[in-house]
């Protein structure tokens, strides 16, 4: 009897556990799934999104101290300036890119050891010499400054090659 016993509880716990497994990987699919349609990304009357509260987020459009970061200028042709970021983009690591048009381009990069996802978004008015930015984790408080630095190693590698 004591054998049943201990053989209904553990294919109960294997149930139980398969259940919260399930579960889990349902949600993680379907937040991701449904986080870029529901999260402000993209160009809203001529400017990127404002950034949350939080302190892992930057933005080059109507920032305030803690958020703000300069947008990129450049002197070449605008369709130049689009096709040299998005080679830099191929480089950077662990960045996929997932949208472009003419004058937006959407990247996800993905953190080192928790694979979290940031969004990296570039914005080039066509109006403008400069490419604005934002560069926001989905999730957390703070990144230890990632978004800023990241942002930056774009800005210096687009310098070196002098647009």
């Amino acid at each position: 009897m004591s054998r049943l016993l201990s053989a209904i509880a553990q294919r109960l716990l294997l149930s139980i556990t398969f259940a919260i497994l399930l579960s889990l990987i349902s949600s993680f699919i379907l937040t991701g799934a449904t986080w870029a349609a529901s999260s402000g990304l993209g160009v809203d009357n001529g400017h990127l999104s404002s950034c949350p509260a939080s302190n892992n987020c930057v933005v080059s459009q109507n920032a305030d101290d803690k958020h703000a970061i300069d947008p990129i200028p450049y002197h070449v042709d605008h369709n130049a300036a689009r096709e040299i970021l998005l080679k830099v983009l191929t480089v950077v690591p662990r960045t996929e890119i997932v949208e472009q048009t003419a004058n937006y381009i959407h990247a996800l990069s993905l953190s080192r050891i928790f694979k979290f996802v940031d969004d990296v978004e570039f914005y080039l008015p066509p109006n403008e010499s400069v490419i604005h930015l934002r560069s926001a984790s989905r999730v957390g408080e703070s990144d230890l400054g990632v978004n800023r630095r990241r942002v930056e190693q774009i800005r210096l590698a687009l310098r070196d090659l002098n647009i």
